[in-house]
């Protein structure tokens, strides 16, 4: 073997080794992390470096439906297929797009309200209300600085839209959220 090989093989058993310490989910979700950072698109082949010869094996990576391998649709296109009903559906399907196809995965309010015009939307009558009952509906979560961003749960939905049936179990087998607690009023003395 040579050096390169064995270096490879040495990082391959790394990673490994640190994906085998997570759930199946959890190894899903890191290997779509990974792919988003180094704008990889799982099942389709790794550009050659141009010091590799022709004839070395090419690497894939194959998880069908989890990314789009088409990256050049237009959020105009994305919305049109997904085909959301509500506002907050129309939150979440912004939020995925803007992660996997315009590699903003933190993104604001106003990152949302920018491209639902530009994919020619009809303008949310409070933008801000909008994404805040996406994140108590598990589709966003928050993200560093104030901002947000998509939760597995929120991706999984999107990725079944426009199945609404099975965008709407995707939801179901979501971790649960916990009911909100009622503070009792202090009892008044009589």
């Amino acid at each position: 073997m040579s050096e390169k090989e064995v270096a490879d093989l040495q990082v391959l058993t790394e990673v490994l080794t640190a994906l085998r310490k997570l759930d199946h989910e959890g190894q899903e979700r890191m290997i779509q992390t990974i792919c988003t950072f180094l704008n990889l698109a799982p099942g389709s082949q790794l550009p050659k470096a141009p010091s590799q010869s022709s004839s070395s094996p090419s690497h894939t990576f194959s998880r069908a439906g989890s990314f789009s391998e088409d990256r050049s649709m237009s959020a105009k296109d994305f919305m049109s297929d997904k085909q959301p009903r509500t506002d907050v559906e129309k939150v979440v399907c912004l939020a995925f797009y803007l992660t996997h196809y315009a590699s903003t995965p933190h993104f604001q309010t106003v990152d949302i309200s920018k491209l639902n015009t530009d994919a020619a939307q009809i303008k949310f009558s409070n933008a801000a209300f909008s994404v805040n009952n996406a994140v108590q509906s598990g589709y966003l979560a928050p993200a560093p600085q104030g901002k947000k961003q998509i939760s597995a749960a929120g991706e999984r939905f999107v990725q079944a839209l426009p199945d609404r049936d099975a965008a709407k179990k995707a939801m179901s087998n979501a971790r649960p959220r916990r009911p909100n607690r009622k503070v009792n009023a202090p009892e008044s003395e009589s």
